[in-house]
């Protein structure tokens, strides 16, 4: 897959189980790197979800060093509150790998410093602490998509039961 959603150590289920429907809805892939803060059968996790779970690649990691060691030749962007640059300042390249923290803690701080250049942030107010993973996640890949004028995807919106 050419989109590829990394999930650090994701702690609440809701948000694992919303973008995972992100990623099916769209074709991204998820990867997600342990200790998870839920079991993979939570029902909160499958309700949010829903039924796209059988549309779904996913892949698991034992953690964070071998999630990088498994992908070490691959383009990734780093998603924190802490980057100087925002996420529409960079050109997503074909095969992506868009990495996000955990809720509580981000990903950790000696990652960011090792890769400045891959950071990036969505621009918020000083207040307030971050946005929700899902939402941030959904942010990120539509602006991928949006670069590549949402290649692959559905073109038009179709009404139940009338015609546009």
């Amino acid at each position: 897959m050419d989109i590829n959603i990394v999930l650090v150590e994701p702690e609440i289920p809701q948000n694992t189980g919303n973008i995972a429907r992100t990623c099916a809805a769209v074709g991204a892939s998820l990867h997600l790197v342990k200790p998870l803060g839920f079991e993979i059968d939570d029902r909160k996790l499958k309700r949010a979800g829903l039924d796209y779970w059988d549309k779904l690649d996913i892949t698991y990691y034992d953690s964070l060093e071998d999630f990088l060691e498994k992908n070490k030749n691959e383009t990734m962007f780093f998603y924190t509150t802490k980057a100087p640059r925002a996420y529409t300042d960079v050109p997503y390249p074909k095969r992506v790998f868009i990495v996000f923290g955990k809720e509580t803690k981000g990903l950790p701080e000696e990652l960011l410093y090792a890769n400045p250049e891959k950071c990036v942030r969505i621009p918020m107010r000083d207040t307030l602490r971050s946005l929700n993973l899902s939402n941030s996640v959904a942010v990120a890949v539509y602006e991928v998509l949006r670069q590549r004028d949402f290649e692959g995807l559905r073109e038009d919106g179709k009404l139940t039961k009338y015609e546009w």
